[in-house]
């Protein structure tokens, strides 16, 4: 890696909705790792989940821009939102790296994605093309976090960095869920993402 090259983290996902834990990954690897910016990417049509469950992207554009327009070194991408079908991991990698060919990518994921990465389409390009940097949290499963790591490192010639911050215990499921029920959301998402949600009469 060249010590004068932009750096560039990665933030996928669905954001189905974005919550204050994507936001607080997102931020600790920025400032852990120096990235002159991180690119939220919601996934366009994310073939791992179920796409009766998934709000429209453009509206999961939408929040995913409310909930990142107060920090300047947060930017939106679209660049899976405007592909057609199936979107992939590897695919946008290579059409980042194509766009920027200076630049280095981070991509952010939490500590279970060290678990399925391989498991993803064309994991070799993934790990080709980006170093990987994952949340490691602080519990009884720190030794098997530890072991996937130099698994990855040694089947794949994987660059992987860890990062220091327990994963917040929030997930899209529970805040769909409670919006569902009329429970309160609040602190767990943006209040702006809050604001758009009810206005478009999301999740209930």
């Amino acid at each position: 890696m060249r010590n004068n090259a932009k750096k560039t983290g990665i933030m996928g996902g669905t954001f189905n909705p974005i919550h204050i834990g994507h936001l607080l990954l997102a931020e600790t690897a920025k400032d852990t790792l120096g990235l002159d910016e991180v690119l939220f990417i919601p996934s366009g049509c994310p073939y791992m989940k179920e796409g009766d469950e998934v709000v429209d992207k453009r509206m999961r554009l939408a929040m995913t821009a409310l909930a990142i327009e107060d920090n300047p070194a947060f930017k939106l991408s679209a660049i899976e939102t405007e592909r057609e079908g199936n979107t992939y991991t590897y695919e946008t990698l290579l059409l980042l790296k194509e766009k920027e060919p200076g630049t280095e990518f981070y991509f952010i994921v939490g500590a279970d994605s060290l678990f399925s990465l391989e498991t993803w389409k064309e994991p070799q390009v993934i790990f080709d093309n980006c170093v990987i940097l994952a949340a490691i949290r602080g519990d009884k499963g720190i030794t098997e976090l530890y072991a996937q790591i130099e698994y990855l490192k040694k089947k794949f010639c994987a660059r992987i960095i860890s990062l220091p911050l327990n994963e917040i215990a929030i997930s899209s499921t529970e805040i769909r869920n409670k919006m569902k029920q009329k429970h309160s959301v609040r602190y767990m998402v943006p209040d702006k993402v809050i604001d758009y949600m009810k206005e478009n009469h999301l999740y209930y």
